[in-house]
């Protein structure tokens, strides 16, 4: 069985947030990055265990620049076989989805598993790309994924209970909380990270549909109003008419 784990760069969420050149740019400066919570806790740990188990590999792919190699050491030493990283800085998720499927037809994986979203965009929007792309089954938030020979049993959330997918490899999962354990790399793991092939190949030729036009913080918090107790119709006209929710 052979396991694609998609893995994102995000900036660690202490991390402070501004942008530069005319609000176009993110400022990387004293910025920590770590691998994608839902990628590394869910989609990468699943993916290993079900190794594990049932045999195969498990091969982490990036998109992105070699600053980004650190970030993928450590999905190394969680204990992925291999890596791979696609040397570009891809403009939005759709570049970054078709270069990943390019690369996955040429490899004939199992399955492709990625996490739910990224912490730092939320789109949630390049597992159901690469789907499209590679012209394959796509379950989205997936909470749980067990294997039998080739046929997967796939348990999601869905409004007011749970919903059970049955699907031959090859799919496309993203994972959800739920799916697995977050693991945390042992000395061993770090030490054996070290050797394990990490290989970079250049992008497949794709063109950009989009681009970034600004970034924009969002708005300040106001100032915190106290309403006494004993004056329930103040606090009514303030929610009615100055913060309009009811």
């Amino acid at each position: 069985m052979k396991i694609l784990v998609c893995i994102s760069k995000v900036p660690d969420t202490t991390s402070k947030i501004a942008f530069t050149d005319g609000n176009t740019q993110f400022d990387s400066n004293g910025v920590q990055y770590i691998i994608n919570p839902y990628d590394e806790w869910y989609a990468l740990v699943r993916g290993l265990e079900l190794k594990e188990a049932n045999g195969g590999s498990v091969t982490v792919l990036n998109v992105g620049e070699a600053d980004n190699d650190p970030t993928i050491r450590k999905a190394l030493a969680i204990g992925a076989d291999d890596a791979v990283r696609i040397n570009t800085n891809p403009k939005d998720a759709l570049s970054a989805a078709k270069m990943i499927a390019d690369y996955a037809k040429e490899n004939a994986f199992d399955m492709i598993l990625c996490g739910k979203e990224t912490i730092d965009y939320n789109g949630s929007q390049v597992g159901g790309m690469i789907a499209a792309v590679r012209d394959q089954p796509y379950i989205s938030n997936a909470s749980k994924l067990d294997m039998n020979a080739n046929v997967a049993t796939v348990e999601r959330d869905i409004q007011g209970g749970k919903e059970v997918i049955e699907v031959e490899t090859p799919f496309v999962l993203s994972a959800a909380k739920g799916m697995a354990e977050a693991r945390i790399p042992n000395m061993r793991g770090i030490m054996a990270a070290r050797t394990k092939p990490l290989n970079v190949v250049e992008p497949s030729a794709v063109e950009d549909t989009s681009s970034i036009v600004e970034y924009e913080l969002p708005p300040a918090k106001g100032d915190c109003k106290m309403v006494s107790a004993d004056n329930p119709a103040e606090l009514l006209e303030l929610l009615r008419n100055e913060a309009k929710i009811i």
